[in-house]
C-alpha cells in the first residue's frame, strides 16, 4: 500500500490496485473562519495550503467520508469531486446528505463492506467525552483488508477509548493512521487524540507502524508535529508533512 497524507485528515490510500480518497477537505487556505469557542481565534481555516492540485485528488476510484464535519467533507469537495465516484458513509443519515449533494453511488459502511475486492470494515470511536461528544456527533474509522496487502486501520476523529483498543487487539493492524492534533474547545478535553493517546496506541500495538495526521491545519489543533515527535521518539511513529507519502 501507499499512503499519501494530503492535509488535516485527508488521505490518499493506494491499496490492492485501487485509489481511495479519505475525508476530502479542499478549501483554500484561510477561506473559512476559525472554529468558535476554540483556541487561536485569530487564525482562519485551513491554516495551510493544499500541497497538491484538487484535480489530482478528484481522480480517486472511491471516497470514504468518516463523518460530515466541514474539515472532513467540505463544500469545495462536494463541488469538485466527480458525482459518479462511489462514496462510503458511516450511516444512513450521512449517506442521505451526501446523496443530496449530487453523489450518485453512496453506500453505508458495515462490518464487512466490499469495494473491488477490498474489505472495508467500519469501526467506532468517541469524538471527545461527555457533553462535547454529544455535540460533535457520531464518527467512524475503517479497517482495510486484502489478501495481497497489510491490514490498515484508519481510526478517524476519536480519542483513545475501549473501541479503539478492541480494534487494535482483535484486528492487529499492520499500519494505523491516527488523527492526533489534540483539537479542543476552550472547555473540556481533546476531541481527537493527543500525544498521550498516541502513546497508548503504540503501547497496545507495538508491532504496528503508526502514522499521525490531523496536525497543524486548523486553528483548534494545538499539538504540533515537533511536540508529538519530541514526546514519542519512537521509530514506529511516522509524522508526515503535508504531501508526504509512505509505501508499506
Amino acid at each position: 500500500m501507499k499512503l499519501t497524507h494530503i492535509r488535516n485528515a485527508t488521505l490518499v490510500v493506494e491499496y490492492a490496485g485501487k485509489t481511495i480518497l479519505v475525508d476530502p477537505f479542499f478549501a483554500e487556505k484561510g477561506s473559512l473562519p476559525p472554529f468558535p469557542n476554540t483556541p487561536n481565534q485569530d487564525m482562519n481555516n485551513p491554516t495551510v495550503d493544499l500541497p497538491v492540485k484538487v484535480e489530482d485528488l478528484s481522480k480517486a476510484d472511491a471516497v470514504i467520508v468518516t463523518h460530515l464535519h466541514a474539515d472532513h467533507f467540505d463544500d469545495a469537495a462536494k463541488q469538485i469531486l466527480q458525482k459518479e465516484t462511489p462514496v462510503f458513509a458511516q450511516n444512513e443519515a450521512d449517506a442521505k446528505v451526501i446523496q443530496e449533494a449530487g453523489f450518485q453511488h453512496v453506500s453505508v459502511l458495515g462490518d464487512r463492506s466490499d469495494f473491488e475486492g477490498i474489505q472495508l470494515s467500519k469501526t467506532a470511536g468517541h469524538h471527545g467525552k461527555g457533553e462535547i461528544e454529544e455535540r460533535m456527533g457520531a464518527v467512524c474509522g475503517v479497517v482495510f483488508k486484502h489478501q495481497d496487502e497489510q491490514t490498515l486501520y484508519i481510526a478517524g476523529d476519536t480519542i483513545w477509548c475501549d473501541e479503539v483498543e478492541a480494534v487494535l487487539k482483535e484486528v492487529q493492524p499492520d499500519v494505523i493512521v491516527l488523527n492526533a492534533g489534540a483539537a479542543q474547545f476552550l472547555e473540556g478535553g481533546p476531541i481527537i487524540m493527543d500525544q498521550h493517546d498516541v502513546q497508548k496506541v503504540i503501547d497496545t500495538a507495538p508491532s504496528a507502524t503508526v502514522v499521525a495526521v490531523h496536525l497543524e491545519a486548523l486553528n483548534h489543533c494545538v499539538l504540533t508535529r515537533d511536540q508529538l515527535k519530541t514526546h514519542i521518539p519512537d521509530e514506529k511513529l511516522l509524522v508526515p508533512e503535508d504531501g508526504e507519502a509512505y509505501t508499506f
